[in-house]
């Protein structure tokens, strides 16, 4: 599932930045479906078997070291991106630039486009020594095969695509903000909708393509379609062969995944290639079952829904952010109105500053998401593969291995930064869960 982002900003907006457990036990109220005593059990189970998920010594140190690794990126990440922006601003840099763009075109469009481009190259100098460590540690650590030509090919495509949707969304919201200064928020709302649809809508299409190659799971694998065609007839949901996809992701990456994109005629399932190699067609069926669960529950379809209801209060806190900015701090960094282009730079440090607040409570959410998930897939291999605890139990083992995901992660860098329920507990819970026993019933199908 890859909604991380789009979660981030949909909760900070929807249910307020204050990350204190009330708060967050009002987000489990309000998106987690009622738990069953089955599932209540596994749960309390799986916290009390830490142990369920386990790494060979050679593995588990690199995984320690490994996840250290992980929690300074995170931090810093979290923290670099509104700090570069604030320097930008400070440093008189975005001036600079507005003052640059002015003098090379009268034209507002080659204005816009130039402005973007400049912000755009200065951000990716800025991130490029830390994208570049990060990448060294993936192919040491043996998570990447990508090679340096590739990896800089992929950046290149995404900084064009940065650079055509970038600049057509800067000349839009200041074509509005001329025309509405005080409430060019809600008036940008709008074209945004019909933006964040079409653009989950032709992601799977034009994007996704541009960085990896497809092809239907029927034309490499006409087996396992067999096999997966008999979870999507145990699920009830319409899902034909078609919408299946194999990404041959083992061209850069050696990890296992599988994701739902999409929506509507555009929506489909996708299995990495390394999964279908590294993984039993059990296991595979029970990674299909946990993505069906996203496509069964709704998960795409309602967070996009939802995130269009937020983009409004979403551009009011940019208004307000930006006018209170100025007001305070627009001399001493050369941009005067909010019709500057150098105020782009200023909305996004707005933007930036509550993403990072609101890192604990999306990631919160995103987490409730994917154990329903995990609770839908067991259920749904029911009776197509002999034991879904041990399924289950070896599906995780066998992702957390090659991930090289901490056994013992730090609660703390969890609740922050973690948008899938640690691997450990995952393991645990799918050993321990099962509603089929003699007094139990399943959360998501009938008995």
């Amino acid at each position: 599932m890859r909604l991380r982002r789009t979660l981030l900003l949909l909760l900070l907006l929807t249910f307020g930045v204050a990350a204190r457990a009330g708060g967050l036990n009002s987000l489990k109220t309000i998106w987690e479906t009622r738990e069953t005593p089955a599932e209540v059990s596994a749960e309390n189970t799986a916290r009390s078997n830490p142990t369920a998920y386990r790494l060979p010594p050679d593995k588990l140190r690199k995984a320690i070291a490994l996840h250290r690794i992980d929690e300074v990126f995170s931090i810093a990440g979290s923290v670099w991106v509104p700090v570069q922006l604030l320097l930008i601003l400070s440093l008189g840099v975005a001036a600079a630039m507005r003052d640059l763009v002015v003098r090379l075109s009268g034209s507002r469009w080659a204005q816009g486009f130039a402005f973007v481009a400049l912000l755009l190259l200065l951000l990716v100098l800025l991130n490029l020594p830390l994208e570049i460590y990060g990448h060294r540690v993936a192919l040491a650590y043996g998570l990447s095969v990508q090679g340096w030509g590739s990896w800089l090919n992929d950046k290149a495509k995404m900084l064009a695509l940065e650079w055509l949707i970038g600049g057509l969304l800067a000349m839009l919201v200041f074509w509005i903000i001329r025309r509405s200064p005080a409430r060019w928020w809600f008036w940008f709302w709008i074209p945004a909708i019909m933006i964040v649809v079409g653009g989950v809508f032709v992601t799977p299409y034009v994007i996704d393509p541009l960085f990896n190659k497809f092809e239907p799971l029927a034309q490499s694998d006409p087996a396992l379609v067999r096999q997966l065609e008999k979870v999507v007839a145990r699920s009830g949901i319409a899902i034909p062969p078609e919408r299946m996809f194999l990404m041959r992701a083992s061209a850069k990456y050696t990890g296992l995944n599988a994701y739902v994109t999409g929506f509507g005629a555009s929506k489909r399932i996708v299995v990495w290639d390394t999964t279908v190699e590294k993984s039993t067609p059990d296991e595979i069926a029970f990674i299909f079952a946990h993505e069906l669960g996203h496509y069964a529950l709704g998960h795409v379809v309602t967070g996009t829904a939802l995130t269009c209801v937020a983009l409004l209060p979403l551009f009011w806190l940019g208004h307000r952010g930006v006018r209170l900015l100025l007001r305070r701090f627009g001399t001493a960094w050369r941009i005067p109105t909010q019709e500057d282009w150098g105020a782009l730079v200023v909305l996004l440090l707005v933007l930036s500053t509550l993403s990072a607040l609101a890192e604990p409570i999306a990631n919160e959410f995103s987490r409730t998401i994917e154990h329903d998930a995990d609770v839908y897939g067991q259920e749904a291999v029911h009776g197509i593969v002999g034991d879904p605890q041990a399924v289950g139990l070896r599906s995780f083992q066998v992702l957390g291995e090659d991930s090289l995901d901490d056994p013992t992660p730090h609660p703390a860098f969890d609740l922050w930064f973690g948008s899938h329920p640690p691997i450990w507990f995952r393991a645990a819970f799918a050993e321990a869960y099962d509603p089929w026993a003699p007094g139990e019933h399943p959360k998501y199908f009938a008995k």
